[in-house]
């Protein structure tokens, strides 16, 4: 028996390993990461580990969790797969499995014009933030490309170390993607509390270089100066793996409701895969997310052990920490056709709906509401308006009435 080989040793990857043991799996199994450090957290190096030059990396598990789960970890980078074979191969040697697992995540998009400068960066893993962190001494004015979630973790990271910030966003207004623009304009707000210089809407003309550096971004209204750009304009999946083996890919490789890709036991998790999702009606969705990684893995854990036949289906909830703000997502808002807000001086929360459903809600410094959205949504309830507007305490009574 060859057991189950994961490629990729990120949240899914890791998690899957230890969740097969749990489960009972008794065969082999193989976690393959492409770095040398223990499988780490990656949320906090946008945030804490930036900010302090001691900070080290946060392990997901320590090394004698897989020692003792007897997960075989290998570091190493896979060059092909094989399915008909049923071998990876990795630093010219095959690997066999009863199973593959594809937990390879995503890679960080580049601006053309910026690929290669010196003080240009992406932040994605433990490389890049380190890079990133040993720069930031030498760099008075920061410059961040992008006001997703990465974008504006670090730029409120950075600004409260002391630097000056620029932030630069081609939409109206920052995380348009994900959230209603009423938390837009509370995110903005704190945002230029901070004293970052915040512009949406923004049109660059080009970028001046001086040798291997980009030394300013210029605009309609002149030159920005900068001594270092961070671009955080959103990732691709990393497919290079599954599309070169034959295997079926989109915007991410494409599973079937159990995970399964389109080559006989090759499976994908994560940041990686593209799955039917429930509240899409269906169609396939590729989700950036800790827990969509773990969630999948669990349940791929699940199905790989005790034969589980049941499609995966999870309410999606994602975080950010934006300087002081919290914000929490709890399902998928961007089918929605209505929202209510409420909102007081310390606190924010967004209901969407889609015909007349609850199928999300956001929430600034607001954990409680956060909790309790997870809970009626995975219940499919629907809180009247009314006690939505009265609160939290309003929601869970309301919610253990109906139970």
């Amino acid at each position: 028996m060859s057991g189950v080989v994961i490629v990729g040793a990120g949240h899914g990857g890791s998690q899957l390993a230890v969740s097969l043991r749990a489960e009972g799996y008794a065969g082999q199994i193989t976690l393959i990461d492409a770095g040398d450090d223990l499988p780490y957290h990656k949320p906090p190096l946008s945030k804490t580990f930036l900010k302090s030059a001691d900070a080290a990396p946060q392990i997901l598990r320590a090394a004698v969790v897989y020692d003792e789960a007897g997960v075989m970890r290998v570091t190493g980078t896979v060059t092909a797969i094989d399915p008909a074979a049923r071998v990876v191969t990795m630093d010219g040697r095959a690997i066999p499995y009863d199973d593959l697992v594809l937990a390879t995540g995503a890679k960080n998009r580049m601006l053309p014009d910026l690929a290669g400068a010196a003080n240009v960066h992406t932040l994605r893993d433990l490389t890049d933030a380190t890079q990133m962190r040993n720069a930031l001494p030498g760099a008075e004015r920061v410059l961040v490309v992008g006001g997703g979630f990465i974008g504006l973790e670090t730029a409120a990271a950075v600004a409260q170390m002391g630097r000056q910030v620029t932030v630069l966003e081609a939409a109206p207004r920052v995380l348009v993607r994900v959230a209603a623009p009423e938390t837009s304009e509370r995110v903005e707000a704190t945002l230029r509390g901070l004293g970052i210089d915040l512009r949406t809407g923004w049109q660059g003309k080009g970028w001046r270089r001086e040798g291997d550096r980009v030394v300013a971004v210029l605009g309609a209204e002149g030159e920005i100066p900068c001594d270092m750009i961070l671009v955080g304009i959103g990732a691709e999946a990393d497919t290079a793996l599954a599309s070169a083996a034959g295997i079926t890919c989109n915007r991410g490789i494409l599973t079937d409701g159990r995970l399964a890709t389109s080559a006989h036991h090759v499976w994908a998790i994560g940041d990686v895969a593209e799955t039917p999702h429930w509240q899409a009606d269906g169609a396939p969705l590729r989700l950036e997310s800790v827990q969509n990684a773990t969630d999948q893995a669990r349940h791929l854990a699940r199905l790989l052990t005790k034969g589980d036949t049941a499609e995966f289906r999870t309410v999606p909830w994602f975080w950010s920490d934006i300087g002081p703000l919290k914000l929490q997502i709890a399902g998928l808002s961007d089918r929605a056709d209505r929202r209510l807000v409420r909102a007081d001086d310390a606190r924010l929360a967004v209901f969407h709906f889609r015909d007349c459903v609850l199928v999300a809600v956001e929430t600034l410094n607001s954990p409680a509401d956060h909790m309790l959205a997870r809970q009626v949504l995975e219940a499919g309830r629907t809180p009247p308006d009314e006690v939505l507007m009265q609160g939290a305490a309003a929601i869970k009574a309301w919610a253990a009435a109906v139970a």
